[in-house]
């Protein structure tokens, strides 16, 4: 089961079953038609509609489309995601972010960020080489730089930290 919203005011219960798909429990019937390159033809309760995928990001499970030529953006949450807002812990994953630490071992082989630059989430911070692969760790969230703790070529433990953030 998952909650869609399209914003505060709209939001659906959908439910995929061995017999297809429900929308606040009543049957989905809907022809869809890939066109290619993230462009579909669909056909619901006899009207057209071109729709088209713009985005998917699957870590904050958001997905941006275009319908008819007007552009939504749906969020969804499973039901984990549901059971954390109904126990009050909806927000424990948006928390400001502090530091970056190493995951494992390795090489510093490149930085991209310096003191007092700001970085959204998933921008890239620096590259660590282990195991003879080039690691990118991005930012986990959006943030300032307040300080880079390693040194292009440094040799780095796990849970050594990195980045700081203001």
């Amino acid at each position: 089961m998952l909650q869609v919203s399209a914003g505060p005011d709209h939001s659906w219960s959908v439910n995929f079953t061995p017999h297809g798909i429900t929308v606040d429990d009543q049957p989905f019937d809907w022809d869809l038609v890939d066109l290619g390159e993230g462009r579909y033809h669909l056909l619901y309760q006899g009207r057209s509609y071109a729709a088209e995928l713009l985005e998917v990001d699957a870590a904050s499970k958001t997905v941006r489309l275009k319908l008819d030529g007007q552009r939504f953006e749906l969020q969804a949450k499973d039901r984990f995601d549901l059971l954390l807002d109904k126990l009050g812990m909806s927000q424990a994953a948006s928390n400001k972010i502090n530091e970056v630490k190493a995951p494992m071992p390795g090489l510093i082989v490149d930085i991209r960020v310096q003191p007092g630059q700001a970085v959204q989430k998933g921008e890239p911070l620096l590259v660590l080489e282990a195991m003879k692969m080039e690691n990118i760790l991005k930012s986990p969230g959006d943030g300032v730089v307040s300080g880079v703790k390693v040194g292009l070529r440094d040799n780095v433990q796990k849970g050594q930290v990195l980045i700081q953030f203001a």
